[in-house]
């Protein structure tokens, strides 16, 4: 008979000797399970129907006898395994043996052949698509194998809605040797060694960040988590908050024990509700335990947690403005004469920082600061989790050490562009990051040297683009999206955005001109010195970097009425090619403008002068015989 194990409710811990007593009574339960079936649930997988294979999963594990031995199979749904293009991600204990792309109907044969026969289904394998050979565990798949992973170490292996498995591998052990055998300036000390900085795109010291609010006067004091993530294609924060918020809560209450705050809150983005689920449950379950709220394992430290869900508004990633909208305001940022750590949240002194940041800090307590710091380069320590996507093979959340060069991450983790075409740039640090192209790939990816390229490290997003993306396209994308996000506060952020738009709209369309290429520049310099806050201040980097490194695509725009990349509307044309067309006449049907001929079984044309360029005969021709040009 096969059935599924859970722990009994948590209980309240009022010492770290009862903490290490219940993690020991965990681990001697879980060594009773003979079976660990593991199923991501992440916002990628749960969105292929990860959520309904965990049921499936579940059910077969409370099933009936099998003609087998009794086992105990223990059904749990976890975080972000990262290789999102694969899900949905099954895995399997033991032999940590890992499934892509599982289906429903591959449930029973999984459970079959592994849970129960401990015989590997061959075909649900992980497959390098350029050696051909297949992995069994993650160690054995390039993605994983080049990683360095701490703050998503445990993502993929606990489940994030039981306090009980993050306390099993070592959870609030952190936070009972802050409380215990550290003083508020050790703890302080340890995170200054490390060198973190921080994660959310300022890369500003941690410590340093810390040491100014505890030693600021006034109370009461804050901590605050922003995990208000607007960037588009950026799902690091969102995915540590769903796959481990207890690591997230274990390091707001570190940093709270050092600077000397009692109330903390945690600023999440409103298009992120399963992260909102687990962050309540986890702070629910942390207070039962007596990790959260009045004397902490029955220590003089009180602290507890809210949550606040922001309005959807990019600009509220930036400090002051987020402030400003956990206080009721509308989401402005303000002039930074003050700083947060002396007038904050309610003029009080606060410490904010991003959700990786937060999630490192355990760590470095329990390892040591300079276990940290031994990571990555001079200037910027420690390992960065990345949201790797755009036209690349394997898409999905990476954790590498600082200093790893972009060509690993995109061909040894990315397994480069998608179909073998052709590496063209790669976006870095969000909307308000920079394009760099393949002539630096090998540049080393930390703080200081994507500043030097034109781009930044933001708080984490990585997109990347082949050959068939137009970067005047990207830039005018890119302006779009900050101009509507954009507050409206400052005059130089509110116009400048707009004049710059429509001059790269006005490129696109084939209506630039050479003077156009200067004026963008210039609106760039006012932006850049202008601005009231980051949002404005490094707007700029998508048009700088792109005039810096693909300034004759521009030219090519505006000279020559053409894109290269034959995405501009307007700026190429469709042509049929004549020894590949079938002559099957849904080109001609399509065309809402009738401007292609052609018999049947004869090779067809389009009259270049009525054509509207729609793209409708692109879309429908079944034999790919309509190709830009």
């Amino acid at each position: 008979m096969t059935s599924s194990v859970v722990m009994s409710a948590p209980v309240r811990l009022a010492s770290p000797g009862e903490l290490e007593a219940f993690r020991g009574r965990i681990l001697a339960e879980q060594k009773t399970r003979e079976r660990v079936v593991r199923v991501c649930i992440g916002t990628g997988c749960a969105a292929k129907g990860s959520r309904r294979l965990f049921e499936v999963f579940r059910q077969a594990a409370a099933g009936g006898a099998d003609g087998r031995k009794a086992i105990i199979v223990e059904s749990k749904h976890v975080g972000c395994h990262g290789l999102c293009e694969r899900g949905p991600i099954v895995v399997i204990e033991p032999g940590n043996i890992l499934y892509q792309r599982v289906e429903e109907p591959d449930v029973e044969e999984i459970y079959r052949e592994t849970v129960l026969g401990g015989r590997v289904v061959e075909r649900l394998l992980y497959e390098d698509p350029r050696t051909g050979l297949k992995a069994r565990t993650p160690g054995e798949i390039p993605f994983y194998a080049v990683q360095q992973r701490i703050v998503l170490e445990h993502n993929g292996l606990i489940d994030p809605t039981r306090i009980e498995d993050y306390i099993a591998v070592g959870g609030y052990s952190a936070l009972a040797k802050a409380l215990f055998s550290m003083e508020p300036e050790q703890v302080i000390r340890e995170v200054e060694i490390s060198g973190l900085r921080g994660r959310g795109g300022g890369g500003f010291p941690t410590g340093r960040k810390w040491r100014s609010c505890r030693e600021a006067p006034g109370r009461p004091k804050y901590v605050i988590c922003n995990g208000d993530e607007g960037d588009p294609g950026a799902f690091m924060d969102r995915s540590v908050m769903e796959g481990n918020p207890h690591s997230v809560l274990e390091g707001m209450l570190i940093g709270a024990l050092a600077i000397g705050a009692s109330q903390g809150y945690l600023y999440v983005r409103n298009e992120y509700p399963l992260a909102v689920e687990h962050l309540k449950k986890a702070i629910a379950d942390a207070r039962a335990c007596g990790l959260l709220g009045q004397g902490i394992l029955g220590s003089s430290f009180s602290f507890d947690l809210r949550i606040n869900r922001g309005g959807g508004a990019f600009v509220c990633g930036e400090s002051t403005a987020l402030i400003a909208s956990l206080e009721g305001r509308a989401g402005e940022p303000r002039s930074k004469y003050i700083h947060m750590a002396e007038s904050g949240l309610r003029g009080c002194p606060t410490t904010l920082n991003n959700v990786e940041t937060w999630a490192n800090v355990p760590h470095i307590v329990n390892r040591g600061g300079a276990w940290l710091a031994g990571i990555g380069t001079a200037g910027s320590k420690g390992t960065k989790v990345f949201s790797l996507v755009g036209k690349i093979e394997n898409t999905g959340l990476v954790e590498v050490p600082m200093g790893i060069t972009l060509r690993r991450i995109i061909e040894e983790i990315g397994g480069g562009p998608k179909g073998g075409r052709k590496f063209k740039a790669v976006q870095t640090g969000g909307p308000s990051g920079g394009c760099i192209p393949a002539a630096h790939l090998d540049a080393p990816v930390d703080f200081d040297e994507l500043t030097k390229l034109g781009s930044m490290m933001g708080s984490g997003g990585m997109i990347v683009m082949d050959e068939d993306t137009c970067l005047v396209n990207v830039a005018r994308y890119f302006f779009e999206f900050l101009k509507s996000e954009s507050c409206g506060k400052c005059t130089p952020c509110r116009e400048g955005l707009a004049q710059a738009l429509d001059i790269l709209e006005r490129i696109t369309r084939g209506e630039g001109k050479p003077e156009h290429l200067e004026e963008l520049e210039a609106l760039a310099e006012l932006l850049a010195e202008a601005s009231l806050c980051a949002l404005g201040k490094t707007a700029a980097n998508p048009v700088l970097s792109t005039l810096r490194y693909f300034r004759q695509e521009y030219l090519e725009h505006i000279e020559h009425k053409h894109c290269p990349a034959r995405e501009c509307k307007g700026l190429f044309l469709y042509q049929i090619v004549a020894d590949t067309c079938t002559g099957c006449g849904i080109c001609r049907k399509k065309c809402p403008v009738q401007c292609i001929t052609g018999e049947r079984k004869q090779a067809h044309l389009i009259d270049q002068q009525a054509c509207t360029k729609c793209g409708t005969c692109f879309e429908k021709c079944p034999f790919g015989a309509i190709v830009k040009v």
